[in-house]
């Protein structure tokens, strides 16, 4: 494979796609256009009646996708620039720019939406059927009737945003992202990035683990009072809007509507995940038993068992990943190797620069960007070909339009999941030191957990600090009620030290996108089941697959996920992901 493979190094990535700099004349251009598209839209409101013709309600339809376009590049820009560098004042001005025209465009062409959600069943089920790939963005749409207010209200929650919710989002990220860490290491003190920082806590030193975690925590919590306001404000702007206003039954209601689940199923995920906590008790007391410790502590989660410190070379990361998803079907490996071939790789460690990895897609007509943090460690290759499957989500689904090539959080992780699946069997596979193969083993259940019950976990305690914010509790009170989250989470199987109750304040999807957490479980669990069939099905399986990737988000997904015969509504669908760990843990207990 690697003869094939270009010669790729780290670097940052290339936006000259979308602008050549700040400074470009296209920016201004771009919002003159909008502007201009804007108002010719707003002049056609009139037209907006119940027996509106087909040709005309989609004309409006692509309207609204071209202007989607334009503005997903305006914002892509800053937010990419911004995400290169936090610290970066243009790039933050420009965030705000964007989000202020945002408000305002969205303001002045809201009446089509709010029109749509109130046209009565007849004629909305006459245009559904001319709609074509827009349906499902159109029926999502409606599901939100319940919850809309008058046009009035709306364009005041907008523009509120702007300098609320948005603004306090930014204010953390700007804060967390410009923090040093110190700590010595060989009898040498560096300053270190988050990323550098937690790649310590995977080091065979029981020592320099916990003193790195020591060092996270210290950290966060001298900053524990400002962020934890910053979370109180974001929380009771959530409330405030979307069940004192709005009316949804509960907070985690509104994300569970917008990735159009019912609460009924998120409820049901969150209790199987609970009931069997008791597998990871079992893997961490193994795990213990293997590195030759009493008891582990939550220092010691992330710790090797073979003492070997492998490395592996950008290029190696790059040419496993691809040969991983050639494996699997060559279109993977094909669509993957498109995003580094394009320069829309950030993969340097740089301070300033916004910790941990993401894909971010801009639309089909734009290969997706990723940021790595690359350090070489294993679980930096498995990070890799993580995003890069989030790519290949999306560019499997870039026949669809802006509005439905991006699947719902639930289903945004069943590729990259996927793709870190087939990766870790190819590594099992090459692998002759059988002290690193046991890693592999046990870094395999080490991401379970992470990505299952640790998130499900965080989820948990959302619910209960949204309920907690609402009846005035403050910030000490939260960090008491994380570290009694903490403590069920972990049993006696390992011991939790109390600087773990400010961990609450350093995750940043808590913030950003209140509920998101509970999709990586989802997403996992999800692909424990695909990948299970993959293995019994063999070539049989593929095109099943391949549908739920290219149907990005032009199904619904309790729907999507029928068509292959998965009922996610049962607990026996989420029990049986449970049962694929089990076993992973028995296969380890074995060894």
């Amino acid at each position: 494979m690697s003869e094939n493979t270009p010669n790729y190094t780290q670097s940052g990535w290339k936006l000259n796609e979308l602008f050549a700099s700040f400074s470009d004349p296209a920016i201004n251009q771009t919002y003159q256009d909008l502007e201009a598209r804007v108002e010719k839209f707003v002049s056609q409101r009139e037209e907006l009646k119940p027996q509106i013709s087909r040709e005309k309600f989609l004309q409006l339809v692509r309207e609204q996708e071209e202007m989607s376009r334009l503005a997903y590049r305006l914002y892509g820009f800053a937010y990419l620039s911004f995400s290169a560098n936090t610290q970066d004042q243009t790039a933050q001005i420009n965030i705000a720019r964007f989000q202020q025209f945002q408000a305002e465009m969205e303001n002045r062409t809201m009446f089509f939406s709010l029109w749509w959600k109130a046209l009565d069943d007849e004629n909305a089920a006459r245009l559904l059927d001319a709609s074509g790939d827009y349906r499902y963005w159109l029926e999502q749409m409606r599901n939100f009737k319940p919850y809309t207010l008058s046009e009035p209200e709306e364009k005041v929650i907008n523009i509120k945003n702007v300098t609320g919710r948005s603004a306090h989002d930014m204010l953390y990220d700007s804060i967390t992202n410009r923090y040093v860490f110190k700590i010595e290491v060989n009898g040498e003190e560096k300053e270190l990035t988050r990323g550098e920082l937690m790649a310590l806590v995977r080091t065979a030193d029981p020592d320099l683990r916990a003193k790195a975690y020591q060092e996270l925590y210290r950290v966060y919590g001298e900053d524990a009072p400002i962020l934890g306001q910053i979370y109180q404000n974001i929380v009771r702007d959530w409330k405030n809007e979307n069940v004192t206003l709005r009316g949804f039954s509960s907070p985690i209601s509104v994300r569970n509507t917008i990735n159009d689940l019912p609460d009924e199923v998120i409820d049901t995920l969150l209790e199987v995940a609970r009931k069997n906590i008791g597998i990871f008790h079992r893997y961490f007391r193994l795990k213990a038993q293997k590195i030759g410790m009493e008891k582990l502590r939550r220092y010691d989660i992330y710790a090797p068992l073979a003492e070997s410190d492998k490395r592996y070379s950008f290029q190696e990361a790059a040419d496993l990943t691809f040969e991983a998803y050639e494996r699997f079907d060559s279109k993977f490996a094909r669509l993957a190797k498109r995003v580094f071939d394009e320069g829309h790789v950030d993969s340097e460690v740089r301070k300033g620069k916004m910790g941990g990895a993401f894909c971010s897609t801009l639309g089909p007509d734009l290969t997706p960007w990723v940021m790595l943090n690359y350090q070489g460690k294993s679980d930096d290759v498995s990070t890799m070909a993580h995003e890069l499957g989030h790519a290949v989500h999306s560019m499997m689904a870039e026949e669809h339009s802006i509005f439905t090539q991006h699947a719902c959080l639930p289903l945004a992780e069943t590729a990259s999941t996927f793709g870190e699946m087939t990766l870790t069997d190819l590594m099992l596979e090459r692998e002759t030191d059988e002290g690193v193969k046991q890693d592999i083993l046990f870094g395999q259940l080490d991401d379970a957990f992470a990505t299952i019950i640790r998130q499900i976990y965080f989820a948990l305690f959302e619910r209960e600090a949204h309920e907690m914010i609402a009846n005035n509790a403050s910030v000490d009170e939260l960090n008491e009620a994380y570290l009694a989250n903490l403590k069920e989470e972990f049993g006696d199987s390992v011991d939790v030290s109390d600087e773990f109750k400010y961990e609450w304040v350093s995750i940043p999807h808590i913030y950003g996108t209140p509920f998101y957490v509970y999709a990586y479980a989802f997403g996992q669990l999800l692909v424990f089941a695909l990948y299970k069939r993959y293995q019994e099905e063999g070539e049989s399986f593929k095109p099943k697959y391949m549908r739920i990737l290219s149907a990005g988000g032009s199904v619904a997904p309790i729907a999507l996920l029928a068509e292959s015969g998965m009922d996610v509504t049962k607990p026996e669908f989420w029990q049986g992901g449970f049962d694929v760990i089990d076993g992973m843990v028995r296969r380890l207990e074995s060894l």
